[in-house]
């Protein structure tokens, strides 16, 4: 089973990302000429890659609630998908691959300690909007709560000496506790 949200679908996975070389050989490359994962394909040849499009495509085509219906709150959504690619996600990359895939006397702490700067203003713009929404686009869980999750679940654990935002927290609780979100994000290592 793979969840999106509450949604549940049935599906093969089959980890490539974690088989260092295997997103470089021609059968994947065909798939997703970026060689990155995730890239999902369907059992009529359809094939999509980008995380937050297959979460988009997948929510729209099978239900399950993440696709808000009402046009703002839809774009709302979009909006911190598209933010999380384009500021949450590089500022945190720096601190994630700076303490978890380098050795500790390759490390470039300037980058990390940059990278957590970067991340900790980025986290003090959502908690600003989680003042004002219960989530991110608006009162309900919805799929542009999903992939900022993942990002400041790797917040949460690599930058401790973060200072106190209680509307972020207050949401993180909150999705932390939702059973997808403790099958695939809670209690797994970050490696």
């Amino acid at each position: 089973m793979w969840a999106v949200g509450e949604l549940k679908l049935p599906c093969e996975r089959i980890d490539v990302g974690g088989a260092f070389g295997k997103t470089k050989e021609p059968f994947y490359l065909a798939m997703n000429p970026n060689s990155l994962v995730p890239t999902l394909e369907e059992e009529d040849g359809f094939t999509l890659w980008e995380s937050n499009s297959v979460v988009r495509y997948l929510a729209g085509k099978h239900g399950g609630g993440l696709e808000p219906a009402d046009p703002k709150v839809r774009a709302k959504a979009h909006q911190w998908m598209d933010w999380q690619l384009s500021v949450l996600g590089p500022a945190i990359t720096p601190v994630f691959w700076g303490l978890i895939r380098t050795p500790p006397e390759k490390r470039d702490q300037a980058a990390i300690d940059g990278g957590k700067e970067k991340t900790t203003a980025a986290a003090k713009i959502m908690d600003e909007q989680l003042g004002r929404t219960r989530f991110m686009a608006g009162d309900a869980f919805s799929y542009g709560d999903i992939p900022v999750g993942v990002m400041i679940r790797r917040y949460m654990e690599l930058v401790p000496e973060r200072p106190k935002l209680a509307n972020l927290e207050r949401w993180f609780g909150e999705i932390g506790k939702r059973s997808p979100f403790q099958e695939h994000c809670g209690g797994i290592p970050l490696t």
